[in-house]
């Protein structure tokens, strides 16, 4: 499923010319026609950057077939460690952040297999305390994968693109229903306190005056403050435990 979603995320956008026709005379259509060629070639320039800051972060890619950590006999290999990698560039590059620096580089080799090992580790756990994906939810978010792309015929070239076969993939999505059971049975927080949203609602707001920009009322964002910290907590928790976790265990870091 990772990679299914790293291939919407990482995909170039293609660039769409619209053709804007006229039938003014003289000076007003050579103006015309120099604006679209400046356009044009704005947009050349866009292309070939996008081109080059791709072929950085594919540099930052491994073999899909090596194997890039063991974790209790278990091992990872490069393409997932690829899939990973490639999802936190993306988030990077959304934050006008630039991924293919050398200190990033580094920061995002040991952030993705530090992930990878926290993954494993809680997987092993939901089999051990005996989670299971059933057929139907398999099939359940596979079908919304599958919504993702027009045609049946685009999905299965995604899925060759990404070097999956559909088993593996139904293997990725049971694996993540497994994580996400787990996490909300064994890692669960307490009842977030109105106090403990109102002091964070307070912080918006001091946010807020300091740039300028007017926060909703309360009532407006209550809900997304709840869930928010939920998230929070859940993440912090869930953190310890896998810290926990690698107390007792065996991992072999290979890059």
């Amino acid at each position: 499923m990772k990679k299914m979603m790293l291939i919407l995320i990482t995909g170039l956008m293609a660039v769409v010319l619209a053709a804007c026709g006229g039938n003014e005379e003289g000076k007003e259509v050579k103006n015309d026609d120099k604006a679209k060629t400046a356009e044009t070639e704005q947009q050349k320039e866009q292309q070939k950057q996008m081109e080059e800051m791709q072929k950085k972060l594919e540099a930052q890619q491994v073999d899909d077939k090596k194997i890039v950590a063991i974790v209790n006999d278990k091992e990872i290999l490069g393409s997932d460690y690829n899939s990973v990698l490639a999802s936190t560039q993306g988030q990077m590059l959304q934050m006008g952040q630039d991924p293919t620096s050398k200190e990033a580089a580094e920061q995002l080799k040991n952030q993705t297999i530090d992930s990878l090992v926290g993954q494993t580790l809680i997987l092993q756990e939901a089999d051990k305390t005996g989670y299971k994906a059933s057929e139907a939810d398999i099939k359940k978010q596979l079908d919304e994968t599958k919504k993702l792309f027009k045609t049946e015929k685009e999905f299965e070239a995604a899925l060759k693109k990404s070097g999956m076969d559909m088993k593996t993939l139904q293997t990725q999505i049971a694996d993540d229903i497994k994580f996400k059971q787990y996490v909300e049975k064994e890692v669960a927080v307490g009842e977030i306190t109105d106090e403990e949203i109102q002091n964070t609602y307070d912080q918006y707001v001091e946010q807020g005056k300091s740039t300028g920009q007017e926060v909703p009322k309360l009532e407006e964002l209550k809900s997304k403050i709840k869930q928010s910290l939920q998230q929070q907590k859940q993440q912090e928790k869930l953190a310890q435990q896998i810290e926990e976790l690698k107390k007792n265990v065996k991992i072999d870091i290979k890059i």
